[in-house]
């Protein structure tokens, strides 16, 4: 589904990511792991094309390295960001209907909705509720939600675990899981490492703009010497 071959990419005019290749098959979970400043948040970006990048990028075998972020969005593929970037003062049901924007004047653009009430019950519950009173679990349940609100066929998630409760970290990737048996494909970055791997299909794991170490999410966790030297575990 998804193919990077050379890419680099810069981020605030430095380098950030440096001939990076990875692939995405339609169906998987891919986790991509490392440390702060590994480059992970700015490779999910040159895929979104929100930064300049070089080299190559397709999705279903088409080039997409030159193409604007809007457009990119419409092909199927959704960024949820790190920090969530929703809309505080806007309602719950406003946040979700928004996300929604890009498919104005279609008739089932709205139909996703019963999929995030069913991933999320609680954001049903709060519909009339300003974004900004929520805790941050369901902060971050109202940003995948609006990210499937854009009916993605590849989901990007950013960091859905940070700064979460432990309960509510068990419940944000058991969603994720589900999200992947509703038939999208899912990126992922994570600093959760041992939930990560616990989930992905397959992990790529980045240090200073690099993939230094690819393969079966299994094999990763279940290697001592590779968690020591590449994650820190």
């Amino acid at each position: 589904m998804l193919q990077l071959e050379g890419v680099s990419a810069a981020y605030g005019g430095m380098a950030a990511l440096h001939a990076m290749s990875l692939q995405v098959a339609k169906g998987e979970i891919i986790a991509v792991l490392g440390a702060n400043g590994a480059g992970k948040s700015t490779l999910l970006k040159a895929i979104a094309g929100q930064v300049e990048r070089r080299g190559a990028i397709r999705f279903d075998g088409a080039d997409i390295t030159r193409l604007p972020a809007h457009r990119i969005a419409r092909l199927g593929i959704n960024l949820v960001p790190e920090g969530r970037r929703l809309f505080p003062r806007l309602s719950v049901e406003a946040n979700l209907r928004l996300g929604a924007y890009a498919r104005r004047g279609e008739a089932g653009r709205f139909a996703p909705l019963d999929q995030v009430f069913a991933l999320f019950p609680r954001l049903r519950e709060r519909l009339a509720q300003r974004a900004e009173t929520l805790s941050g679990g369901e902060q971050q349940m109202l940003a995948i939600g609006r990210g499937l609100m854009t009916q993605p066929r590849l989901l990007m998630l950013d960091e859905p675990s940070q700064g979460l409760m432990p309960k509510l970290v068990d419940d944000i990737f058991d969603a994720i899981r589900r999200i992947r048996d509703l038939g999208m494909t899912v990126l992922l970055v994570e600093q959760r490492l041992v939930e990560a791997l616990a989930i992905a299909d397959r992990a790529y794991v980045v240090q200073t703009g690099r993939i230094v170490l690819a393969g079966a999410a299994s094999d990763i966790a279940a290697d001592g010497a590779v968690r020591r030297a590449y994650l820190g575990m």
